[in-house]
């Protein structure tokens, strides 16, 4: 019979995490595992704060499920039993490892992709002062894809400030919701002078319809207005991106279906990652193969990952080892 375990684990950060919304010295994550027959199946979820989650509140949530686990609830069980979020991210997770490590077929395997290679990562670089982020993109100027987390008013300032300590490396960018009360397009306009790829969710969720008229030379992603499936219909025509993390959708499972769904209205895919260990960032590192970016950086942001955890290199991360998950 199947058993469900589950834990909050605390990772610190490697540094202050730092963007629009405030700033985290660590961070609490929730681990599911499923027992059964000698195997244990892992999964990792990381609340989302401005969703009004907590480490707690998953926690409970995971709990909530003992029953269900141990009566045979599965992946496609989940999207109907559990909301999304980091609890179902997590359960979902050990799922597709318990199944992983039952049938010997590794989960790239059973979604039907092709054994999966080192992957160009973004790093992000943590909202700052403009010296502050030039300091740090100085630091982080041999890597070829820079995340920069921007905050609104200086924006441009900070933009100019790592261009000048990173000349080489390609850039992109993430508002946070923070340009309310700016001029969109002009700032779109203007950071397109520095070569930016793509700027995320400008705006707050909820008012995407303002940038149905914005004419943005870099494309724009939605972010925190895409959660799941059921949001797709009014971000056609708003943006061009989506970015995709488990822990808003809640899982692998519902991130392929996502995916698909936004394929199919000409959207195109950007997958991403909270604070999270290696462990959270397993299963997006499959969801990523189906995009154009991938922000999986969670671990290098970290004061110490898990043992055994993805591999970095230069700026690429390497698929989960099937030790560690899938």
């Amino acid at each position: 019979m199947r058993e469900l375990h589950a834990r909050i684990e605390r990772f610190a950060t490697a540094r202050p995490f730092v963007i629009a919304r405030g700033v985290q010295h660590h961070v609490d994550v929730v681990v599911a595992e499923v027992h059964n027959d000698g195997h244990i199946g892992r999964g990792e979820g990381t609340p989302i704060y401005y969703r009004n989650d907590s480490a707690e509140l998953a926690h409970a949530a995971l709990l909530a499920q003992r029953a269900a686990i141990a009566d045979g609830l599965t992946r496609s069980g989940l999207l109907d039993a559990m909301p999304a979020g980091a609890a179902r991210n997590a359960l979902d997770a050990a799922l597709w490892d318990l199944e992983a490590k039952q049938s010997g077929r590794r989960v790239w395997q059973q979604i039907g992709l092709p054994q999966p290679l080192p992957m160009l990562t973004a790093y992000t670089i943590s909202l700052g002062d403009p010296a502050d982020m030039e300091r740090q993109a100085r630091v982080a100027s041999h890597r070829e894809l820079l995340k920069l987390k921007l905050g609104g008013e200086g924006d441009l300032d900070r933009v100019s400030a790592v261009r000048k300590a990173a000349p080489d490396a390609r850039l992109i960018a993430d508002a946070n919701e923070s340009w309310v009360g700016m001029d969109v397009e002009r700032m779109c306009h203007a950071m397109a002078l520095y070569n930016l790829e793509l700027i995320e969710q400008p705006l707050p969720a909820g008012a995407d319809d303002a940038l149905r008229l914005v004419h943005s030379p870099v494309p724009l992603a939605a972010d925190e207005s895409c959660q799941d499936r059921g949001d797709l219909g009014a971000l056609v025509g708003r943006y061009r991106f989506i970015n995709v993390k488990l822990d808003k959708c809640g899982g692998l499972t519902e991130a392929l279906a996502l995916i698909h769904a936004a394929r199919q209205r000409g959207l195109a895919i950007m997958t991403g990652c909270m604070l999270s260990s290696s462990l959270g960032v397993a299963p997006a590192f499959l969801a990523a193969m189906h995009g154009s970016y991938a922000d999986l950086d969670g671990p290098l942001l970290l004061a110490d990952d898990r043992p055994g955890g993805m591999r970095f290199a230069g700026s690429d991360v390497s698929p989960p080892e099937v030790e560690f998950w899938g």
